[in-house]
């Protein structure tokens, strides 16, 4: 008798704990339910955009190796409205830069990397954006532009192309020692990111110095001595 006035006990324990907490346990398999669900259905959605993408991109790569800019441009345009958060939307923001440059147009290639910096995630192509618009700011003889881009960016698979690209820009203002100095971290750089033969020709171009500091001007109390007036002939008979 004890036993089964024990089991009654425990089923009546468990109908009162059902009754009053049963409602959370369903809904709770109910939200669990439609989260899985939500989730598939949005890794589903996330891979059909994925894949349109990659189509769209496969276009816009043949359309610059065309050099077709229009269609270029429209397609770009419908990847980075329709398909931001794809991994193709910066990708078509290098290409886009790529054409640009073959067309003459460095700006219109110079405007797009900053896109493509300002986009969020993308670590690596972000990085590789900066480079190129390195290269573009250089060429557009913009070198202090490339120091305030780079100068305090630490990165290490990316480091050796900064330095570079710093070398590069501090040279073009004169600024040797600095030049060199990062002309030097580019070489010490361990990755091989960056052309070592090239980068030692840059640092052995390298003007001296001490060739390039200014002439220091006089103070303005320092005695100058009067040019010795030229002695006249008289003068020169007498002491004879």
């Amino acid at each position: 008798m004890d036993d089964l006035q024990s089991e009654k006990e425990q089923i009546e324990e468990m109908r009162a704990w059902w009754a009053e907490y049963g409602r959370y346990v369903i809904a709770g398999v109910v939200i669990a339910v439609g989260l899985l669900f939500g989730y598939n259905q949005y890794e589903r959605s996330k891979l059909a955009a994925e894949v349109e993408a990659s189509v769209l991109y496969e276009s816009l790569a043949e359309h610059v190796a065309a050099g077709e800019l229009e269609d270029a441009e429209t397609v770009a345009a419908e990847l980075a409205t329709d398909y931001a958060n794809t991994s193709y939307a910066p990708q078509s923001k290098l290409a886009m830069a790529k054409l640009y440059m073959d067309k003459n147009r460095d700006q219109d290639a110079a405007d797009v990397l900053r896109e493509l910096i300002a986009m969020r995630g993308n670590r690596e192509l972000r990085n590789i954006g900066r480079v190129r618009l390195a290269r573009i700011l250089l060429y557009q003889d913009k070198p202090q532009e490339v120091i305030d881009m780079l100068a305090d960016l630490q990165d290490n698979a990316f480091g050796g192309m900064y330095a570079e690209a710093l070398g590069d820009a501090y040279a073009a203002l004169g600024r040797v020692e600095e030049a060199g100095d990062a002309y030097r971290t580019a070489l010490a750089d361990t990755t091989q990111t960056v052309n070592r033969g090239l980068v030692q020709m840059k640092l052995a171009d390298l003007p001296d110095a001490a060739s390039t500091e200014p002439e220091v001007a006089p103070p303005d109390d320092a005695v100058v001595e009067p040019d010795a007036e030229p002695i006249s002939s008289d003068e020169a008979g007498e002491t004879e």
